[in-house]
């Protein structure tokens, strides 16, 4: 229906339409967080604190070795350190995330302006004829028409359609800030991985360059003794296998600690062709990682934030679905000056304006708002259900890299010894060797032995500093709930 109001009556009609768009109903239901399966006390895979000497425990206190935006430092690498600064201000997929912030923020800004009424105005000039057979007294008239007229239409807020909008708008934007944050978090942490694994290669470059010099060595004692008539030609060429098949070795390391030096360079921004690092093997002392209460997960992961603000745009799509069940109510005028002359354009006699509004409901769709709003509820349902499982994830992602740390550490010691003892070997069997109790066969499985266990060593260190990163990406980076903006 349409409606038309006198001068007089309007304001008051209007005063109570604003009255109710501020402070009227929102249809739908409101958002409160959904629950997620009961965090445990501690994590499983950390020890138990020690008692106390004297019977009795210190209240905490808040840590100064918690995690930190630039968690990086804790491994004090200056190189890494120069690396991950690099991200935020090179890395395409980090810029790309950025914008993407960028354009959820300005949709809270769109959705905001349906608060607000809209206006429009511009002048009109028209010459026209009527037409010479009309019975009037205007037929044959040839006459202009200058006008400027300027247009308000505004619907107010009666059901919390806006709202919800607005609601769903800043809890997206929200939710692009923490996936934003997520993405520097995976970055920092690849760039993080790639390097030590670098850095482990190359600790095997470094000892297999030192086998190398080695077998070299052991091959020209080898024929030395072939030329005394000590060791025989089988003595020669057992050695001579084994230096050449070490320095194959040797040289494979290569391809894969080039491909770490590329991938390095893509993720900070600059071309591979121009982009090298020195070597350097991995000798840094492992950190220990801050890894808090599980209770504190759910806070400090930009993942789970995203999802729960998901959840939360999620649930305003309710509100805005129901809302299509009630009437749009609209206001609107036109004002503004008309006449035949342009010297009489502007002036009083010249006025027009016209006030009125309207209430227009859907009577009949089909079933096709109940439909949208069905599909609406299903949407919150299905998100709320990713939202609880990216929780356990991220339970599992934790206690997943604190076993792999507790149990490469005890592995890295058991290999310690093995290393040690494979050692000790090696030299047995050379002196062995050169006394002239054994043949060379014994040294080179002394040798091929010491030189597994100590690769095997080297990836150890290596695992264990990736495990590291792992840890400190699954407990959140030292991000917390509280960098979100509030929009």
């Amino acid at each position: 229906m349409s409606l038309l109001f006198r001068p007089k009556y309007l304001l008051g009609f209007s005063t109570i339409l604003a009255f109710a768009a501020v402070s009227g109903c929102k249809v739908g239901p409101n958002y409160q967080r959904p629950s997620v399966p009961p965090a445990p006390a501690a994590y499983k895979e950390l020890p138990p604190p020690p008692n106390p000497p004297n019977g009795t425990w210190k209240q905490a206190q808040p840590s100064d070795a918690a995690l930190k935006g630039k968690w990086w430092e804790i491994y004090n690498d200056p190189e890494l350190n120069s690396l991950e600064e690099k991200i935020a201000v090179s890395n395409q997929t980090l810029k790309a995330a950025t914008q993407q912030y960028f354009e959820a923020r300005e949709q809270v800004r769109v959705a905001r302006s349906s608060y607000y009424p809209t206006l429009s105005a511009g002048p009109a000039i028209s010459r026209q004829r009527t037409s010479a057979n009309l019975p009037s007294a205007t037929k044959g008239l040839t006459y202009n028409t200058f006008s400027l007229e300027g247009q308000v239409s505004w619907e107010p807020d009666l059901w919390g359609q806006i709202r919800r909008t607005v609601e769903q708008a800043r809890a997206n934007a929200q939710a692009s800030a923490a996936d934003l944050a997520n993405v520097d978090l995976s970055l920092c942490s690849e760039l993080a991985m790639d390097y030590f694994e670098l850095r482990g290669l190359d600790t095997q470059k470094q000892l297999l360059d030192e086998t190398v010099a080695s077998d070299l060595d052991y091959l020209k004692l080898t024929q030395t003794r072939f030329k005394g008539g000590v060791a025989t030609e089988v003595d020669v060429a057992e050695a001579e296998t084994q230096y050449e098949s070490v320095k194959a070795q040797d040289i494979d390391v290569g391809v894969a600690r080039a491909q770490y030096e590329h991938a390095i360079a893509t993720l900070i921004g600059v071309s591979a062709s121009t982009f090298s690092l020195p070597p350097m093997p991995l000798t840094l002392a492992l950190p220990a990682i801050p890894a808090g209460v599980p209770s504190q997960l759910l806070e400090r992961r930009p993942d789970i934030a995203a999802a729960e603000r998901l959840t939360d745009a999620a649930n305003a799509q309710i509100g805005i679905a129901i809302s299509a069940y009630y009437p749009n109510v609209t206001l609107n005028g036109i004002g503004g000056f008309e006449s035949q002359n342009a010297g009489t354009w502007i002036q009083g006699p010249s006025a027009l304006w016209s006030l009125g509004g309207s209430a227009i409901e859907l009577l009949f769709d089909a079933g096709r708002r109940h439909a949208v709003t069905a599909q609406a509820r299903d949407a919150y349902e299905a998100q709320t259900a990713n939202y609880r499982q990216s929780v356990l994830n991220a339970f599992q992602e934790v206690e997943d890299n604190l076993a792999a740390l507790r149990i490469l550490n005890d592995e890295g010691a058991t290999q310690t010894a093995a290393v040690l003892a494979s050692e000790r070997s090696l030299a047995l069997s050379t002196k062995r060797y050169k006394g002239g109790v054994t043949t060379y066969l014994e040294v080179l499985t002394a040798q091929t032995t010491q030189l597994t266990n100590q690769r095997t060593q080297a990836n150890i260190t290596t695992e264990q500093f990736a495990a590291s990163v792992q840890l400190i990406k699954a407990l959140g980076g030292g991000w917390d709930i509280s960098q979100l903006p509030p929009m």
